[in-house]
């Protein structure tokens, strides 16, 4: 969405506002819901951070404007009706005033929150190799070189194999994430990342469509 856009949203059915429902980029969760006015949606393209209009204060409010906590846009998109907005974003901290990741604090994980602790993983990786703390494996194989890790990965490989035929599932899941693990490294040592894999596979699919 654009702010050319705007005008065509159906602001006449609540008095001129829409709810926001605002959405991890990430990992799919749910953040809250807030709403909008024409102003408030215009800044929030403009800027790309989110910003509502308060229905008790009567005014705009820009989310993290007093806590610092933001919610930076990636996109927004209305839904088949036009009255409803959906934001994906990034928070900076916090979403909900009571410290916690969401303002649905009960809300059981999405299956996309579980991938999405992938890419975290990574950027845990990126840290360690940054960082090279004292003791750390992953810095220590990194600095052996692609060679020694993809040593490793079929180390792990066979591992893996090995607990495909016993009968321990938790084995089986162990040895995976092992090697799961061993790959993220081994593409960062090539600086790439699982989103060139997932392209990849995303393109496979497509052709085979």
């Amino acid at each position: 969405m654009n702010i050319s856009d705007i005008e065509h949203l159906a602001w006449d059915k609540d008095d001129g506002l829409l709810p926001a429902i605002i959405q991890h980029a990430d990992s799919g969760a749910v953040l809250m819901l807030g709403y909008m006015n024409r102003d408030s949606l215009q800044e929030t393209l403009r800027g790309g951070r989110v910003v509502f209009y308060s229905r008790s204060r009567r005014r705009l409010w820009r989310k993290g404007e007093t806590s610092g906590h933001e919610l930076n846009v990636v996109s927004v998109s209305m839904d088949c009706d036009a009255d409803t907005l959906l934001i994906l974003a990034e928070p900076t901290g916090p979403v909900c005033h009571q410290g916690t990741p969401t303002c649905f604090a009960d809300q059981p994980p999405t299956g996309a929150e579980g991938i999405a602790f992938l890419a975290q993983l990574e950027s845990i990786i990126a840290g360690r190799l940054a960082e090279r703390p004292q003791g750390s494996y992953t810095a220590r194989l990194f600095g052996e070189g692609p060679a020694r890790i993809a040593q490793k990965i079929g180390e792990e490989g066979v591992e893996v194999a090995l607990a495909a035929v016993a009968p321990d599932d938790n084995h089986l899941v162990s040895e995976t994430a092992d090697l799961v693990y061993h790959v993220l490294l081994l593409l960062k040592s090539r600086n790439l990342t699982l989103s060139h894999v997932v392209r990849e596979l995303r393109s496979r699919h497509l052709g085979r469509a």
